[in-house]
């Protein structure tokens, strides 16, 4: 399995971060993507530096890498997810303004007719965030806001983000054992 994994400037980079690890766990191959925006993101709310993060991926690329395998609709793949997905790439792929590896590769995937999963992160959501989530819902891409459930019994933010990395990776086909499913008993036999 071959999975593109793009990181933006938003709010909740470890979802992207976690995102890539379990794919790589899991034994998935990942090209990744990470925006600029998005490293300075990381480094705020992590504390991690993302010179590290390449090394959790098969192969990683700059955002403005045109000459990327992952820039052209030949290089077959799995599915892409944007986790978390800033407004700006959502206009951006949403009207098929590919200005930089992220939404090229996004705009690939979608004519390619693969797997697209965005994890939009804003709120509240304006008339023009709908309005593009709509049109990108319309052609077959899954749009995910990371809202956590609480039917698990999360105790920490690392649960809180493995439920919706769990969830992104059901979209994505990933056999995985990070969420526990509605109606399955937890570990301590509680419902």
């Amino acid at each position: 399995m071959r999975i593109v994994v793009a990181i933006t400037g938003a709010s909740g980079a470890l979802y992207g971060v976690e995102t890539l690890r379990q794919l790589t766990i899991h034994g998935v191959e990942t090209h990744l993507v990470v925006s600029d925006a998005a490293r300075f993101i990381i480094a705020q709310e992590t504390g991690e530096f993302t010179d590290d993060l390449p090394s959790l991926a098969s192969y990683a690329y700059s955002e403005d890498d045109f000459a990327a395998p992952i820039a052209s609709g030949s290089f077959r793949h799995d599915g892409m997810v944007i986790a978390p997905c800033s407004m700006k790439t959502l206009a951006a792929v949403a009207t098929g303004y590919a200005s930089n590896l992220i939404q090229r590769a996004a705009d690939v995937t979608i004519k390619e007719g693969r797997k697209l999963v965005l994890l939009p992160r804003e709120t509240p959501f304006s008339a023009i965030h709908l309005e593009n989530m709509l049109k990108l819902a319309r052609l077959g891409t899954v749009i995910m806001p990371p809202v956590p459930a609480f039917y698990n019994r999360p105790e920490t933010i690392g649960d809180i983000v493995g439920f919706t990395v769990g969830r992104v990776l059901d979209q994505l086909g990933v056999a995985h054992n990070l969420i526990r499913r509605w109606g399955e008993p937890s570990v301590s036999g509680d419902n």
